[in-house]
C-alpha cells in the first residue's frame, strides 16, 4: 500500500522533524540497497545509522556531474517497471540530464505545484497561460498538471511568437500566466508598443519561474500590467518546478521542507554557514521513489529566514540570491557549464584552443547565451573557407548541446 502524501502546512515543529527523520531514513535505506553510487558513498563516510537531522552532514555531496557520469539509468532506486515518466533535459555535460518517476512521485509533484497555483490565488475559474522556452519543457508540463489540478483551465506551452501569444492572453482571456521574467517583460514591452491597454487583458496574475527576482521586474510587472507577481523556485535538471514557492506576503519562498530537505553551505568549505548568511542552497529528497537525491549541489545561493511567516505555514523559507555558487551560468532557468560550452566549441571549431569570454544577452524576449570569440589566423586557413559557415555551424551545435540559443560573434580584443 503506498503512503498516504500530507502537503498541508502549520504541521507541529516536533512532528515535522520526526516526519522528515522517518522519510531520509527511508530514502537512504533504499539508495543503500537499490543504487551502488550511493551505498558506497555512505559505506565510505562510515554512516551506519541515521538518528536525527543533523546526521545528513556527515553524507558526501552530489552535483551535476555524478548525473552525466551514471547516465542513463545508474541513479534510479526502482526497476525500470516501476518507471511511468522519464525526463530529459540538455544538462550541463556531454550527455542529457534524465530523471524517472514512479506513480507515487508524480502525484506527489501534481500536489505541491497544486499547492504554489494555491498560494498564487489560482482556482477552477481561472485560464492558465503556459509560455516557457525549450529548455524548461518538463517544467511546462508540469504546470499543465499542476493547473488541471486545481480545476483550471490550461493553455499548454506552445511556441508562440510575443504578438500572437498577446492575442492568445487577450482572446481567451486569460488569467494566468507562467513564464520567465525575460519573457515577461518582453511582452509588456510589445503591448506598450502596439499600444495595447492592459485593461484589454483579464490578467491577474504572473507566475515568474527560472531566475530570482533581480529588484526591478516585479515592480515594472506590477506597475506596467496591474497584476500580482508570484515567484517559484525549481531545478532545470531534477526533480523539477516549485521546490519553493511563494505566499502572500512574498518574503522569501516556502521550500516544501516535508518532502525535500534543504540546507544551505559555504561554496568553499562546505561547511553550514551562520544563521542568516548567504550560502550554496543544498537539497535532498525525502519522499522521492523513483530519482533521490542526497545532499544536491544546486549552485543557487540563498538565505535560511528566521523570523515566522505572518501566512502561518512552518515551511522553510529562503531568499533566493541572484548570484551563483560555481562556473554555470543561469539563462531562463536552464545552468550552463562555461567550461563545457568552451570546451564544446573548441571541438565544434577543430581547434586546441580558443580564447572567448560569455554573457547573458537578451535577444526578442529571450534570453541567449552571447560568446565573444577572439579572432585567431587558424580560423582563416586555407582548411577553412567559409568562416561564416564555420559559426553557423558552431552556433548550433552549441544550441542543441545546451537547451538554449547560442549567439558567436567575433572580437579582435585579447580574452
Amino acid at each position: 500500500m503506498s503512503e498516504q502524501i500530507n502537503l498541508t502546512p502549520g504541521m507541529d515543529d516536533n512532528d515535522k522533524a520526526q516526519r522528515q527523520l522517518e522519510r531520509l531514513q527511508s530514502t537512504l535505506n533504499r539508495a543503500c540497497k537499490n543504487v551502488p553510487f550511493h551505498r558506497n558513498r555512505i559505506q565510505e563516510a562510515g554512516l551506519s545509522d541515521i538518528t536525527g537531522l543533523q546526521d545528513i552532514e556527515k553524507l558526501p555531496f552530489m552535483d551535476r556531474t555524478h548525473l552525466a557520469t551514471h547516465y542513463p539509468y545508474g541513479l534510479f532506486a526502482v526497476p525500470l517497471r516501476d518507471i511511468v515518466r522519464i525526463h530529459t533535459a540538455p544538462g550541463s555535460g556531454t550527455s542529457p540530464s534524465i530523471s524517472g518517476y514512479t506513480k507515487t512521485d508524480l502525484m506527489i509533484w501534481k500536489k505541491m505545484i497544486a499547492d504554489a497555483y494555491a498560494e498564487a490565488n489560482v482556482t477552477d475559474r481561472d485560464i492558465i497561460l503556459i509560455h516557457l522556452p525549450a529548455g524548461l519543457a518538463n517544467w511546462a508540463r508540469d504546470y499543465k498538471d499542476g493547473g488541471e489540478a486545481v480545476g483550471a483551465g490550461v493553455i499548454p506551452n506552445s511556441p508562440l511568437s510575443v504578438a500572437k501569444t498577446l492575442m492568445v492572453l487577450r482572446d481567451y482571456k486569460v488569467t494566468t500566466l507562467v513564464t520567465t521574467p525575460v519573457f515577461a517583460r518582453h511582452l509588456t514591452a510589445h503591448m506598450f508598443e502596439r499600444e495595447c491597454h492592459p485593461n484589454e487583458l483579464n490578467l491577474k496574475q504572473i507566475i515568474l519561474v527560472g531566475e530570482p527576482d533581480d529588484g526591478r521586474t516585479v515592480s515594472e510587472l506590477k506597475e506596467s500590467l496591474h497584476v500580482d507577481v508570484w515567484f517559484n523556485y525549481g531545478l532545470s535538471e531534477i526533480p523539477g518546478p516549485a521546490i519553493a514557492h511563494e505566499c502572500r506576503y512574498h518574503d522569501g519562498l516556502h521550500i516544501n521542507d516535508d518532502h525535500i530537505l534543504p540546507e544551505i553551505i559555504d561554496p568553499a568549505t562546505g561547511g553550514p554557514v551562520p544563521a542568516g548568511e548567504k550560502g550554496e542552497l543544498v537539497l535532498t529528497t525525502l519522499s522521492a521513489r523513483a530519482f533521490p537525491l542526497i545532499r544536491f549541489r544546486t549552485g543557487d545561493m540563498a538565505t535560511f529566514i528566521s523570523q515566522d511567516c505572518p501566512c502561518g505555514a512552518t515551511a522553510t523559507r529562503i531568499h533566493w540570491l541572484a548570484e551563483q555558487a560555481d562556473n554555470y551560468m543561469l539563462i531562463s532557468g536552464i545552468r550552463v557549464s562555461q567550461a563545457q560550452v568552451k570546451e564544446n566549441l573548441r571541438i565544434a571549431l577543430k581547434m586546441p584552443s580558443i580564447g572567448c569570454t560569455m554573457a547573458k544577452s537578451c535577444r526578442s524576449g529571450t534570453d541567449i547565451l552571447l560568446i565573444s570569440l577572439t579572432m585567431d589566423e587558424r580560423l582563416f586557413s586555407d582548411e577553412i573557407k567559409n568562416l561564416q559557415r564555420l559559426m553557423a555551424h558552431a552556433e548550433e551545435t552549441l544550441t542543441e548541446q545546451n537547451g538554449i540559443k547560442v549567439k558567436i560573434r567575433l572580437t579582435q580584443q585579447r580574452v
